[in-house]
């Protein structure tokens, strides 16, 4: 069904249909690219202009479509401790009068991979976050406007500076929202858990052609957020057989000629094997090491985590985000010494995978998963047919974890954009 507001928009026959923002960084200054699409054809003016500033310009415009560029002196960059916002108005004009406006907020910031480092406005960045899912009680997997604000408070409290929208596109309130409040976003697709096995053969190209129009998509819906730092093109996709490769090569090369700005990237369970990673700009890998394997044992899992990590790196060299590792915990339940299922564990959990990334130079992020606890379908594994993986409970109540994040994600005198010292 749907669960999210739908608007109809009346629009003028001749009106700006389409905006493409890229900004860059020329010393203190910034420069931003505009396209602007109409759905008119005859010669007409558009006036672009960032309000409140004297940047503006104006040019004749005689196709479907015009590049306009501003420059923008000593401009005020978008990071998330400044996450200053332009609001950029393009008209269309004929005669000397406007006949059709409109406005757009934008951040001037560049986002890249340079060797093993992710770089926001040229300078490292670190990325600190989760996974999550639009999910809250009695609502289900639905828009509950409250539960944004709510969620970006907790991520706040708690030092995040970022999230992966696993694994769909979220709500156009909670991608302004993260504009305005600084939040970067790995934003995905619905491609979750794709398989290329024998028995999907026959299937491929009609999924493939599937997989084309979620990236079309997300990328024109969101290529406009400042907020948005990269693409994934997937979650957990059993990519093993060789059809796999080339499936996401051409993903890839839709979504980089659609925004040529942004890193590319999926999120996978396969690890070594992810031959995507041989183009994808950055690697993303889930790991549960400690919970689905070596249940209950760190000691053991923590050091096969490491060999796979460096094993990983080694192959492609590459940035490395982890966005997904976590523990269920059951609010509520203590043990000592820390017991599966407890909330000692899921915080002892964290705590020691968050350890080891850091002794790792090659890896830029950590995401875990979750934020909440969510429901699932029924299943033995799933008490309550809950994931319980949240460092929340489903109705936003703090475990133990939050607590011990909140300690290792906001020390005193950290450097943001960095792991820092004082973290690791």
């Amino acid at each position: 069904g749907i669960h999210r507001p739908v608007l109809v928009y009346i629009t003028p026959n001749d009106g700006v249909s389409d905006l493409t923002v890229i900004t860059e960084i020329a010393g203190s200054d910034g420069v931003v690219h505009v396209r602007v699409a109409r759905t008119g054809s005859d010669p007409v003016d558009v006036r672009t202009a960032l309000r409140g500033t004297d940047v503006t310009t104006e040019m004749r415009i005689t196709d479907k479509w015009a590049d306009v560029t501003l420059n923008v002196p000593d401009a005020q960059l978008w990071s998330p401790t400044s996450p200053h916002l332009y609001d950029l108005v393009v008209e269309l004009r004929r005669d000397g009068s406007t006949f059709d406006q409109y406005a757009l907020p934008i951040g001037i910031r560049t986002i890249a991979v340079q060797g093993d480092q992710l770089l926001l406005n040229g300078e490292p960045i670190y990325l600190r976050g989760f996974g999550r899912h639009e999910d809250f009680p009695i609502a289900g997997r639905g828009l509950v406007p409250p539960v944004i604000i709510k969620d970006y408070g907790l991520m706040q409290w708690i030092g995040a500076n970022s999230f992966r929208t696993s694994h769909y596109p979220y709500s156009e309130a909670m991608m302004r929202l993260a504009d305005q409040l600084g939040v970067l976003i790995i934003d995905e697709t619905p491609a979750v858990g794709l398989y290329f096995d024998d028995s999907a053969a026959d299937t491929l190209p009609q999924r493939l052609e599937l997989c084309r129009q979620y990236v079309r998509e997300l990328v024109s819906r969101d290529r406009n957020h400042p907020s948005v730092i990269m693409w994934s093109l997937a979650n957990e996709p059993h990519s093993q057989p060789a059809a796999a490769k080339s499936f996401f090569r051409d993903l890839f090369d839709l979504a980089r000629s659609m925004d040529s700005s942004r890193p590319i990237t999926l999120a996978s369970h396969v690890g070594v094997l992810e031959e995507a990673f041989e183009f994808l700009d950055v690697m993303c890998l889930n790991r549960y090491l400690g919970w689905y394997s070596q249940p209950g044992q760190l000691d053991l899992a923590l050091p096969l985590l490491s060999q796979e990590l460096d094993a990983l790196y080694e192959r492609y060299k590459k940035p490395l985000i982890m966005t997904e590792f976590g523990a269920d915990a059951m609010a509520g339940h203590h043990a000592q010494p820390p017991e599966m299922f407890s909330e000692e564990y899921q915080a002892e959990f964290v705590t020691r995978y968050i350890q080891l990334f850091r002794t790792k130079p090659y890896i830029v992020g950590e995401h875990i998963w979750n934020l909440c606890d969510f429901k699932t379908g029924q299943s033995v594994r799933r008490p309550n047919s809950l994931n319980m993986k949240g460092v929340f409970t489903r109705d936003r109540r703090p475990k133990l974890a939050a607590h011990q994040l909140r300690a290792l994600w906001t020390p005193p005198h950290r450097d943001d954009n960095s792991k820092g010292d004082s973290d690791r």
